[in-house]
């Protein structure tokens, strides 16, 4: 090959060099081709790629030596085991211009060392070291910092041993093989800078958003871990529906975008958390607000019982009555004030299902007066009542709405964000997860078919990891087949996606993750067959302008892509 045909293949290389670069996303693969392409554009038979650190050193990221059949770092998987070198020497804080790649770092241009053995001006007692281990002999070295835009040296390239194209023999790097590596240099700055700044944007956004989750499991001590669970629950359960090859999920993927833009949206899911009022979601009784107002209601049962005690010694002080033979009857006014109280002490707790002889009861009991500082007062007052009266759990109508808003908040939270494309599915995905098959969820009311696969996927990772929790206030954390038993009811109703429900069955996802965060109590045997028998219950379907009606203000890129659906769901 001539030398003008040499240069022509250089210059070819060189561009095709470039448009990988730019399109590389992998930073591992990046510092591979950029060290394999400047050893290929001047036949270096040895080359490393050192990247600066935020502590002023020169880590060893890639080594390469043909000849001696050495491959570290990078996508190998095999770490280098080498210290890196000091730029500035942390005691005296004199620069390091002993180290040819420290050197080249601190004065920002290249440096040619025709012949390490024969140089004087730098220490080469390392590599003069690696030679007699291994038998071989450095001779040319060509070291080419990578300034970025700002003009900071991020990292340095490091080639070994030009070898003639023709004749193989090792010599000095020609003018014409620096010319092109400086070039390439150039190109490599920008696309590694480039890669560098993504992670670092990539790294402040998911650190921002694990504060904003571990805020919100922190404003209430009854939410432990939940935000940290379930993106856990989402990956495992999306991981196992990719591997479907038949049934309605045999189509379903994720590339790596989409799995980055679900794992973001399982850790905003609950984001709209942190307006919600803690003395509400951190309702453990019927009467708690900012405290527990069972406590007055025993003030004022104290205060009956004193009264019926006083009324009673003024009696026996006036001669109204004997002491003796009346005792009893106020023991037994006594011991019914205590039962009274006994039974609204049971009442607030949620545990068990009020029936409507316990809610007539209740109205009795606030009808009950007693007299206070202010005068004769109702034992309970209404809003009291009302709360006691709450049939199941500890949550009023009303205060339910305000814990299902934070759905809204969610979902109002998240579209206001200016999201990039990669991401604009992140409030469609967090704010599905209290949505039912059936369009009985919220806060949209939509059906499976006009929902997005992830999107369920969420809802199953929710209510797994709110079941099985051990810190909620109003219930203690559900064994396996507890959970997985109600998660099947759930199914059957169509408040679940059936045939996600059934790859977390068969999968085992549920007993991995209770292994590693449940305690040993609650892990115990499960019906798998069982639960794979159930089948959902036929509905229909409202009319196409209805559903749609209802999804109207999900993102346009949704609106636009095929809808995702089961045969077991969507009947007609």
């Amino acid at each position: 090959m001539s030398p003008a045909e040499r240069q022509l293949d250089r210059l070819r290389l060189l561009h095709r060099t470039g448009v990988a670069l730019s399109a590389e996303r992998n930073r591992d693969r990046l510092m591979e081709t950029i060290l394999l392409e400047a050893k290929a554009l001047c036949n270096a038979d040895g080359g490393t790629l050192y990247l600066r650190t935020e502590d002023d050193n020169l880590r060893f990221a890639i080594m390469r030596t043909t000849s001696l059949g050495i491959s570290l770092g990078g996508t190998t998987g095999r770490p280098i085991e080498l210290p890196p070198l000091t730029i500035v020497d942390p005691f005296t804080g004199e620069p390091n211009h002993g180290n040819v790649a420290t050197h080249a770092t601190l004065l920002k241009r290249s440096v040619h060392v025709p012949d390490a053995y024969a140089d004087g001006e730098f220490d080469f007692s390392g590599t003069k070291r690696f030679d007699k281990r291994n038998n071989y002999r450095s001779t040319s070295l060509f070291t080419v910092p990578l300034v970025n835009s700002e003009g900071r040296v991020i990292g340095v390239i490091q080639l070994l041993n030009a070898r003639d194209h023709d004749t193989g023999e090792t010599g000095p790097f020609t003018e014409d093989d620096r010319a092109i590596i400086e070039a390439l240099a150039s190109q490599a700055a920008v696309a590694l800078d480039n890669q560098m700044l993504l992670e670092a944007q990539r790294e402040l956004l998911e650190s921002f958003i694990r504060m904003i989750a571990s805020s919100i499991d922190a404003k209430s001590p009854y939410t432990g871990a939940h935000c940290e669970r379930v993106p856990i629950l989402v990956e495992m359960l999306s991981e196992e529906a990719r591997k479907e090859t038949t049934g309605p999920l045999a189509d379903f993927d994720l590339d790596e975008d989409g799995r980055y833009e679900l794992k973001i949206a399982a850790w905003l899911h609950d984001c709209g958390k942190v307006v919600t009022p803690v003395h509400i979601m951190d309702k453990g009784t019927k009467l708690e607000a900012i405290n527990d107002r069972i406590e007055l209601v025993r003030a004022r049962f104290e205060v009956i019982k004193r009264d019926a005690e006083i009324a009673w010694l003024r009696d026996v002080a006036d001669g109204k009555v004997d002491a003796e033979m009346s005792r009893p009857v106020l023991d037994s006014v006594l011991a019914e004030l205590d039962g009274e109280m006994a039974f609204l002490e049971r009442a607030n707790v949620g545990a068990e299902f009020i029936r409507p002889e316990d809610r007539a009861r209740i109205e009795q009991l606030a009808s009950r007066r007693y007299k206070s500082s202010r005068g004769w007062e109702c034992l309970l007052t209404e809003d009291e009542v009302h709360n006691l009266s709450i049939s199941r759990g500890t949550l009023t109508n009303e205060e339910r709405l305000i814990i299902n808003g934070h759905m809204v908040e969610t979902v109002r939270m998240l579209e206001a964000l200016p999201f990039p494309r990669q991401l604009k599915r992140v409030p469609e995905y967090a704010g599905g997860h209290h949505e039912r098959m059936d369009g009985t969820g919220y806060p949209k009311g939509l059906y499976a078919g006009d929902m997005s696969v992830p999107a369920r996927i969420m809802a199953i990772a929710d209510v797994f990891e709110a079941l099985t929790a051990q810190d909620r206030p109003y219930k203690p954390g559900k064994t396996l087949s507890e959970a997985m038993r109600i998660m099947g009811f759930m199914k059957r109703d169509n408040h679940l996606d059936p045939d996600l429900f059934d790859i977390f069955v068969r999968s085992g996802i549920y007993r991995v993750y209770g292994e590693r965060f449940l305690p040993r109590t609650q892990i115990d045997e499960v019906d798998e067959a069982a639960l794979l028998a159930i089948e959902p219950r036929p509905f229909e379907l409202p009319p196409e302008d209805v559903r749609q009606e209802r999804w109207r203000d999900f993102l346009p890129e949704f609106k636009a892509a095929p809808r995702q659906t089961s045969p077991r769901i969507k009947r007609p």
